[in-house]
């Protein structure tokens, strides 16, 4: 019996070591979810391209293991995106989540990534209830915490001498968060913030607000109203007319993405306006010109924001499993990598906080003409600061 028994012990032992091994020998599984329906889907599009480029630049694999991406839709809905995570965990047996477009729908994610304990790794999102008290161990980001675009620009707005500023956002986490952000930096006087209806019916008509503005006295003009939004505000505020009165700033709103839609529609009135990010597609380092030049080539039309932060997925993760010995099972080690961030960023060379989010360079930008309209680096607004948050976050 005894005999029998550590038979049986040796045969499973045996049989898992080799299950082991057969799993270090198979595909590197990514799974990515964003939006890839609803008039939202232009983002996902953009970042599932940009997948696509860096997979072909990593030479398709990390750590001699091929790399395999399954592309999750959320359709702009947490449950949904939640959803999508629990399939990622459950039945691809993914060994990292990324993507995440949307603020709320990350925050809706998370849970079950961390339960499995997988690394979570958002290319867009950037919740403040990750980046402080709420911390985690396994997330990671390519992108600014959201509080952080906002923050530059409203140093952007004072070297400019904006006095008197009116608000528009979407009411939800990620509009809070980036009003927050804003006023911290901004020392002039704000006149009025209006947040506006969002959800699964967003309000899309601003004829009110703008009226407001105009009869506020604000001399500048700020909005975030990503995606589908960011065309009707376009619009109505061209209607409007304001922009003879007042100057426009905005993040995720008129940048990248949108100039070339605004573009064949002839909205001029975008042009010139003003805003901040940690990229534009002139960044001068070599990562970045290699990007923007094979990415224009392949989809004929130059990159956004978007997809600059998830064209950094891959050879983020490459270099972090390949320096911390080259299994991605071992989590910690592959953990205390992505921490190093040592790799070639388009954005070029960056530290990452102990919350996992990039302690990074921001730039003011301006919307400029040409044969694709697009944005210009005007000048280093912020540099070297952490994200307010980061100091609540426990993690060393």
């Amino acid at each position: 019996m005894k005999f029998i028994k550590c038979l049986a012990v040796a045969t499973a032992l045996t049989s898992a070591g080799l299950a082991a091994a057969q799993a270090q020998e198979g595909p590197i599984r990514i799974g990515f979810i964003t939006t890839l329906t609803t008039p939202a889907s232009a983002l996902g599009r953009d970042q599932v391209d940009a997948i696509n480029l860096a997979l072909e630049h990593i030479g398709g694999e990390i750590a001699g293991r091929p790399v395999e991406i399954i592309f999750e839709d959320d359709g702009v809905r947490p449950d949904l995106g939640r959803q999508k995570a629990e399939k990622l965990i459950q039945q691809d047996n993914v060994d990292v989540v990324a993507g995440f477009i949307w603020t709320n729908v990350l925050q809706a994610a998370q849970r079950p990534v961390f339960a499995a304990d997988r690394l979570l790794i958002s290319t867009n999102a950037g919740p403040s209830d990750l980046a402080g008290a709420r911390c985690h161990a396994n997330f990671f980001s390519t992108r600014a915490q959201n509080d952080m675009v906002p923050r530059a620009l409203g140093v952007a707005l004072n070297r400019q001498g904006v006095e008197r500023l009116y608000i528009m956002a979407p009411n939800y986490a990620a509009g809070q968060e980036m009003v927050n952000g804003l006023t911290a930096t901004f020392e002039g006087e704000t006149v009025v913030t209006d947040f506006t209806r969002w959800g699964a019916d967003p309000q899309l008509d601003f004829s009110a607000e703008l009226d407001k503005v105009r009869a506020s006295g604000a001399d500048s003009l700020f909005v975030f109203y990503p995606a589908s939004a960011a065309g009707a505000f376009a619009r109505q505020f061209a209607q409007s007319g304001l922009a003879e009165e007042v100057r426009l700033y905005s993040v995720y709103t008129i940048d990248q993405i949108s100039l070339p839609v605004f573009q064949n529609a002839g909205i001029n009135a975008v042009l010139g306006t003003q805003l901040a990010d940690y990229w534009s597609p002139d960044l001068d380092n070599e990562a970045n010109a290699r990007f923007v030049a094979d990415f224009q080539e392949r989809y004929g039309r130059l990159p956004s924001n978007y997809a600059a932060a998830a064209y950094d997925l891959l050879p983020y993760l490459k270099a972090a499993v390949e320096q911390s010995g080259g299994d991605i099972s071992d989590i910690a080690a592959v953990r205390a990598a992505l921490r190093e961030a040592n790799y070639d960023s388009v954005r070029g060379s960056y530290e990452v906080g102990n919350n996992g989010y990039p302690i990074d360079r921001f730039y003011s930008l301006v919307t400029v003409e040409g044969d694709i309209w697009t944005t210009q680096i005007q000048e280093l607004v912020l540099e070297g600061e952490a994200d307010p948050y980061a100091a609540d976050c426990p993690l060393e």
